[in-house]
């Protein structure tokens, strides 16, 4: 209700995604694990795994949804402006939904999602680990986590490299801000750190990397990359009068923060990959029937304690990393295209409901915020609730079931397997 202008202007087009994503989200993903929650003893189990399937297929068609009308936000595509109803039309649904911003941000997201995904299982594994417990399953969630966060990872930073090459031909403006290049240059240097006066538009302190810049915008080396001073310039002659800068200290920052603990995860999963090969970094409990290599007995020997209990802290620590990414990352992607809230269509004071207060907006914003910090006191509680207590232990009958007798089973009432 704070954004009746913007719902109007461009309902016709931005409600199509949001309405396919509601349809999977709401109805296919909750029709299947509904199935899956209440079908633990009622289905089979290949049906019943195929249910839990089912729902990460629509978690992906719904996000894949939601994105393209995002995309449509940072790219305007497929519309026209009817000028008597002052508002925007679709024209071209499929090319909301297929084009390159909207292809590229989608592939971005769903690798960092499994980034968090193998964060998240390295994470927990090596809380277990380090304490010596549920060994056996813990142990293969180490390493299968840890191969999700190198592949993952990897493409994540293909994938954002991709996002950066869009972004420079459609969001020249973005792209001068993630950098804190206020002048264009050919070729223009990769900011390792830079510390500006906004006001006058130049940097006082910067360390660069000549040429990168260029290579990462437009894969030549030489290639010119037009600066925060020059995009305003073009703006202002082609929509008019204003300021059309971005935060360039939230933009510039964000931008490393995102790839900073994005790049980080992608290293404690190599590295944590590399140390734990041969288990030589397992204390001696966690070590079942390993052969003995000579040059990691070495190694093993000379492994301090100290350092076995800091490899564990990282890893536990690590699930935070990719989360803190993708975060920074949509700060980035949303406040580095301001003041348009749909970029060079419509400025976000443009977009604003007229007859709502500060006031209004001030509380709302309280509420909504509060009641999604006790959302996430609860969840939090929940997870490490959870955590702590681990799988359950299996026992033989467990692992082996006894057979069916006269068609009853034995032991009906046996607890349920952590997996399959």
């Amino acid at each position: 209700m704070n954004w009746s202008d913007y719902s109007r202007f461009v309902g016709d087009i931005f409600g199509a995604p949001l309405a396919f994503e509601a349809l999977i989200a709401f109805f296919f993903e909750s029709t299947f694990i509904g199935l899956w929650i209440f079908g633990w003893d009622k289905l089979p189990k290949k049906i019943h795994l195929a249910c839990i399937w089912m729902v990460s297929i629509g978690t992906v068609l719904s996000a894949y949804f939601i994105l393209a009308a995002n995309s449509w936000m940072q790219h305007p595509v497929g519309y026209r402006i009817n000028e008597e109803r002052g508002r925007a039309e679709l024209t071209d649904f499929w090319r909301v939904l297929t084009q390159d911003t909207a292809l590229t941000q989608f592939f971005h997201t769903f690798t960092a999602a499994f980034l968090v995904g193998g964060a998240f299982m390295v994470g927990i594994a090596a809380f277990h680990l380090a304490r010596k417990k549920h060994v056996p399953v813990m142990r293969t969630s180490l390493r299968l986590g840890l191969v999700v966060m190198i592949i993952a990872g990897l493409g994540t930073a293909i994938s954002g490299d991709l996002l950066g090459k869009v972004m420079f031909k459609q969001q020249p403006m973005k792209m001068a801000a993630a950098e804190a290049l206020w002048d264009g240059e050919a070729p223009a240097p990769f900011s390792v750190f830079a510390y500006g006066d906004v006001d006058k538009g130049h940097n006082k302190v910067a360390i660069e990397v000549p040429g990168l810049l260029s290579f990462l915008a437009d894969s030549n080396f030489s290639s010119f990359v037009p600066g925060i001073n020059d995009v305003n310039k073009a703006e202002q002659e082609k929509f008019g009068p204003g300021d059309y800068r971005p935060n360039i200290p939230v933009a510039y920052w964000g931008f490393r923060w995102m790839i900073g603990f994005g790049m980080a995860s992608l290293g404690v999963g190599m590295l944590g990959l590399w140390l734990t090969r041969k288990r030589f970094l397992l204390p001696p409990a966690l070590r079942t029937g390993e052969d003995e290599v000579p040059h990691l007995v070495l190694f093993r020997k000379a492994l301090s304690p100290r350092f076995s209990h800091l490899y564990w802290v990282v890893a536990l620590w690590t699930m935070c990393f990719p989360l803190i990414a993708s975060s920074w990352g949509w700060i980035f992607t949303e406040m580095g295209r301001q003041p348009w809230v749909v970029y060079g269509v419509l400025r976000t004071r443009d977009a604003v409901s007229p007859g709502v207060t500060q006031g209004e907006v001030l509380t709302s914003m309280i509420g909504f915020t509060s009641l999604y910090a006790a959302l996430a006191v609860i969840e939090v509680k929940l997870l490490v609730k959870y955590v702590k207590a681990g799988p359950p232990e299996l026992t033989e009958d467990d692992l082996n079931p006894p057979t069916k007798i006269g068609g009853d089973d034995k032991n009906p009432d046996r607890p349920m397997a952590f997996s399959y």
